[in-house]
């Protein structure tokens, strides 16, 4: 997502980095380059003359042309426009009322069913006990795809046979809830493949009798233009208080995230960045700023880290590492473990001061991905001894390993070599913490992480 922008505007910030201060002049020629660069990744033409408009204020003003480095007061002014205009901060679900209801909103194929059960995993890792409603009573086969997903996310569904009253299904819903415990309800509403009056006088109908504390409208981020227009219809009937952009990880423009909060003044609450059912994260509008402009978003990493890496495991690796007695096998655990952080294109794009083009990083990204599934073969072909104790692989064995994987002798002795080399590399990393962020919350590592986002920030 934003990697077109975001090539674009580095370019811009590089190009300024070469004056020795900003001026109207060279200020015209970078204004003019950055508004084509946010009318090319398809960003609503509101947005584009209001960000440029900002920006060519406070770069005019007094303060910032007595900076001295004209690149970073560039960065600074565009990032905090940025920020503004992807919402300022991050918003977070409302878990007011007793249960709270969520009313999912949306047009048809938008993401919202799925949404719903990313949302209730989502729920459950912050503490709280959802219960998908099945609300969907048009659309063919739409209760069983709620059902099929809840059963893949082990949360409940409730249905109520044979009803088409939203009403009576979300009130049954209610009672259900109170009795077992539930404290948030999903409610899965109908979409339709266009706004219609029929469509929207149910969801008014659901909105006037069980007031939800959250409207949350699910957009298609591939949509483009056409995402402002759904986000505002329904905004002026219904008052939305938020959006989950889905399909954010197919859209390489990013129009639709830049210009939906700031047309509809309603934040992003939530962002879809995979297919799988936990990719659903937290929108921070700072964080995306960041990432725009190559500096990457190492607080989020070190977040994702948190979620998916074991606790024990890795304190287990620690103290094999102190003891260079890292193996194969423990080498298979921490490359699992990287996949878990999500594909080395999405790692590479928030590690700050990778400024690479997105067709660079996905070359170095395949290559990567190409090596270890080359190594990963390569330990496979070992037998259970060989990968815990490497001190076996004599010359007869890595004869037998390179004829059952396919890898020529040379590079099967290239790994072993590299291999050991990195074992004695890591007897000297004391703290496993510090690497991977597990152990402290948001202390350790996230902390520090925070800090250096700041320092990079720290432009006078």
């Amino acid at each position: 997502m934003f990697d077109s922008l975001s090539e674009k505007l580095q370019e811009v910030i590089k190009k300024a980095s070469g004056q020795s201060e900003l001026t109207q002049e060279n200020m015209q020629d970078a204004l003019r380059e950055i508004r084509r660069a946010l009318l090319d990744a398809d960003v609503n033409l509101r947005v584009v003359k209001s960000f440029i408009s900002n920006i060519k204020d406070k770069a005019e003003g007094e303060n910032v042309l007595q900076g001295v480095n004209p690149a970073q007061q560039l960065v600074k002014i565009v990032h905090d426009e940025l920020v503004k205009i992807l919402g300022e901060s991050q918003a977070p679900i409302d878990y007011s009322g007793h249960p709270n209801l969520i009313m999912m909103l949306g047009l048809q194929g938008s993401g919202k069913t799925t949404s719903a059960a990313k949302l209730a995993i989502k729920l459950k890792k912050d503490g709280r006990n959802p219960l998908l409603v099945a609300c969907d009573v048009y659309r063919p086969a739409a209760i069983k795809q709620l059902q099929t997903l809840g059963e893949q996310t082990n949360t409940e569904v409730f249905t109520l046979d044979g009803s088409k009253n939203v009403q009576d299904i979300i009130s049954s819903a209610l009672n259900y809830a109170k009795d077992k415990g539930f404290n948030t309800l999903i409610i899965d509403t109908a979409g339709r493949l266009q706004i219609d009056t029929d469509m929207m006088a149910e969801l008014l109908l659901i909105d006037r009798v069980f007031s939800p504390q959250e409207k949350l409208l699910v957009i298609d981020a591939m949509t483009g233009q056409e995402s402002v227009n759904v986000a505002e219809n329904f905004n002026e009937q219904l008052g939305i208080t938020g959006l989950i952009l889905t399909k954010a990880d197919g859209d390489s423009r990013g129009g639709a995230a830049l210009s939906i909060s700031y047309c509809t003044g309603k934040p992003v609450k939530l962002i879809g960045t995979g297919e799988k059912l936990n990719a659903l994260e937290d929108f921070h509008p700072e964080r995306m700023a960041t990432r725009i402009l190559g500096m990457g978003d190492i607080v989020s990493l070190v977040e994702r880290a948190q979620e998916v890496i074991d606790e024990k495991e890795a304190m287990a690796l620690e103290k094999k590492m102190q003891k260079a007695e890292f193996s194969f096998n423990d080498f298979l655990k921490m490359q699992k473990q990287m996949k878990m952080l999500g594909s080395f294109d999405q790692i590479l794009g928030m590690l700050p001061g990778f400024n690479i083009s997105k067709n660079d990083r996905e070359k170095l990204s395949h290559e990567g991905e190409k090596q270890f599934k080359r190594i990963e073969v390569f330990i496979q072909s070992m037998t259970p001894e060989e990968r815990e104790n490497p001190k076996l692989i004599d010359s007869s064995r890595k004869k037998r390993i390179s004829a059952g994987s396919g890898i020529s002798l040379a590079d099967v002795n290239t790994y072993i070599k590299q291999f050991e080399q990195m074992r004695q590399m890591m007897k000297g990393v004391s703290n496993l913490k510090n690497t991977f962020g597990k152990f402290g919350g948001v202390n350790g590592t996230k902390l520090a992480a925070k800090q250096m986002m700041q320092n990079m920030r720290r432009f006078k």
